[in-house]
């Protein structure tokens, strides 16, 4: 019995076998990189079938673009196209009123799954602390959004955000530091939401 393991072409190897019109590896680099994009999507315009369509479109425009693709991170790339996709659908939507409140934060991805155990009264904090963390993110500027849920969500290093969005590693940092102070500001409104631990004396 054959007992080799798989290994997982390079992104750089999918990027040249696409260029060349293997569409199966496109598909590849697809399955790769598709949660990152609609996860970030998703926090940033907070509607589940909006991130749906922003993360097609951002797959859509890679396959057209990828001959044009330089090296550097491919997650990074593929993040600023979803970038420019999600400030399009963010523009689109301020000429239309959204239906209700409910349907501009319908999935905020910050909710946890209740144990259990857990008592009725917490499993309902958990979900109104969700929304209010899901209200303050959504009142930041796009760019101090997207920054905050790229780096605290997603877990990027500043240095691929940076990649990502085209923008020095300062100005990551400033617009991380005043997307957090902003988020905590709001927060703050809210302690009886908080853990008891984060509540200000």
């Amino acid at each position: 019995m054959d007992n080799a393991i798989a290994i997982e072409p390079a992104d750089s190897e999918l990027v040249t076998r696409s260029v060349k019109g293997d569409l199966s590896a496109f598909n590849q680099i697809v399955d790769r990189y598709q949660s990152h994009v609609y996860n970030v999507a998703a926090r940033t315009l907070g509607n589940r079938s909006a991130a749906e369509d922003v993360t097609q479109e951002t797959f859509i425009s890679a396959y057209k673009a990828i001959p044009g693709f330089r090296g550097g991170s491919l997650r990074a790339w593929h993040l600023r196209i979803a970038r420019n996709q999600c400030f399009d659908h963010l523009r689109s939507i301020k000429r239309r009123p959204e239906s209700s409140l409910e349907e501009a934060f319908e999935d905020t991805g910050f909710t946890q799954p209740a144990s259990a155990d857990s008592l009725p009264e917490t499993q309902v904090l958990g979900a109104e602390l969700g929304r209010a963390i899901s209200r303050a993110i959504h009142s930041l500027p796009p760019d101090q959004r997207i920054t905050l849920v790229t780096i605290d969500v997603q877990g990027l290093s500043y240095e691929e955000t940076a990649e990502a969005f085209g923008v020095s590693i300062g100005t990551v940092k400033s617009r991380l530091s005043r997307a957090r102070s902003k988020v905590r500001d709001l927060l703050a409104r809210e302690t009886e939401l908080l853990p008891e631990q984060f509540r200000r004396v």
